[in-house]
């Protein structure tokens, strides 16, 4: 039975569903069936064909099969999960570069370790609380039959990351396992909603003053059709220490000067006063490129290593010790293509979907968005 404040958790754009995949989709062992997919529908994937419905919405979804839903509580946090349902064996990857990583069940995702498939990647707030999101997300998977395959019956391989934004709002509202139950009953192939939702619903940039002088950050979405049908694409929550900078190096969202904040401090110039120690700092970047390249376990963790290089562009100073940034990598597997190329168009699809998360935030719980400022 769900808890009574599970009725504060806001459902944005809810599509509810019987099952984490499309119309069509049903038991990935069902006879007539290959990998989950009804044999048509499987012979056009790896044709290279893009399902006829389908259009380029410029998010993660454009990764045929890929689902995304969000769910938050704007009133009482803000704060909230995004989760990332996978089609069947879709293989998982992992890279770290922050100092300061909040993960469930990530150490499955490298290359030594046995499990090669992941069920569902999920992003949250609420710091290493949020990490209760997962225990929703697993129960809605158990509950149709999705998941690692044991005598005992299945067991869903959901891994996740976490971000801090207990000092955004009220500390004591955080994603738990209703909340990730209900990003899943959302999740659908329709694209991305970006801004203020999710795991970016209290996620706040430049927060080295708190949450008085940051800029307000978000949910982030990117992708690009490489041609016949190859694609990759990015979803990040951007939660940095660092200042998010365009294309010309200059600051569009950061840590603002006090007493008004009415001009960005510029972090990295800050730096060359940071004190040898007892400094105390709770950021982070966490993200997933997806694929849906022909991929082994080490390649997709090869691209999400090269797609770390997105977050160094649009971010200064990255990969910090205060920073636990994170990027999961997924391949879904019906198309031929080099890592190298893969990971290339993950970096830019990393660097463009940050800077988006920055433009389509809204202003919530006194922090500015930048579409917001005048500086």
């Amino acid at each position: 039975m769900p808890s009574k404040r599970s009725s504060n958790i806001s459902r944005a754009k809810p599509t509810p569903c019987a099952s984490i995949f499309p119309a069509g989709i049903s038991n990935p062992h069902q006879k007539g069936h290959i990998n989950g997919l009804p044999l048509s529908r499987f012979l056009s994937l790896y044709s290279g064909e893009r399902d006829r419905n389908a259009t380029v919405n410029n998010t993660l979804t454009d990764v045929p099969l890929i689902q995304v839903g969000h769910a938050h509580d704007l009133d009482n946090g803000p704060t909230g999960c995004t989760v990332i349902l996978c089609p069947p064996n879709t293989i998982g990857g992992i890279d770290q570069r922050g100092g300061a990583p909040g993960t469930r069940e990530t150490d499955l995702l490298r290359p030594l370790h046995l499990v090669q498939h992941v069920n569902a990647i999920f992003l949250a707030g609420g710091s290493a609380y949020g990490l209760a999101a997962g225990d929703g997300i697993m129960r809605h998977l158990e509950e149709r039959g999705i998941g690692y395959v044991t005598r005992a019956g299945v067991v869903p391989i959901v891994s996740g990351a976490i971000l801090y934004d207990l000092d955004v709002g009220n500390a004591q509202r955080r994603p738990d396992a209703d909340m990730g139950y209900a990003a899943c009953q959302n999740a659908s192939e329709n694209p991305v909603e970006q801004g203020s939702v999710g795991a970016g619903a209290g996620a706040k940039i430049g927060g080295a003053l708190g949450a008085d002088f940051a800029t307000k950050g978000g949910i982030g979405s990117a992708s690009v059709d490489l041609g016949n049908g190859l694609v990759v694409a990015a979803l990040v929550a951007v939660n940095s220490a660092g200042d998010v900078i365009d294309t010309q190096g200059q600051i569009i969202a950061g840590l603002r000067l006090p007493p008004d904040g009415k001009a960005f401090a510029n972090s990295l110039e800050m730096m060359k006063n940071l004190p040898p120690a007892n400094v105390t700092n709770t950021n982070t970047v966490i993200g997933v490129v997806a694929t849906n390249a022909i991929l082994t376990k080490e390649e997709v963790c090869k691209v999400a290593q090269m797609a770390q290089d997105g977050i160094a562009r649009a971010i200064r100073p990255a990969h910090t010790p205060f920073d636990g940034d994170t990027i999961f990598g997924l391949a879904t597997g019906t198309h031929p293509a080099h890592p190298a190329v893969i990971g290339a168009f993950a970096a830019e699809m990393v660097e463009k979907a940050i800077r988006s998360a920055v433009w389509q935030a809204t202003s919530l719980a006194g922090i500015p968005a930048a579409k917001d400022l005048q500086l």
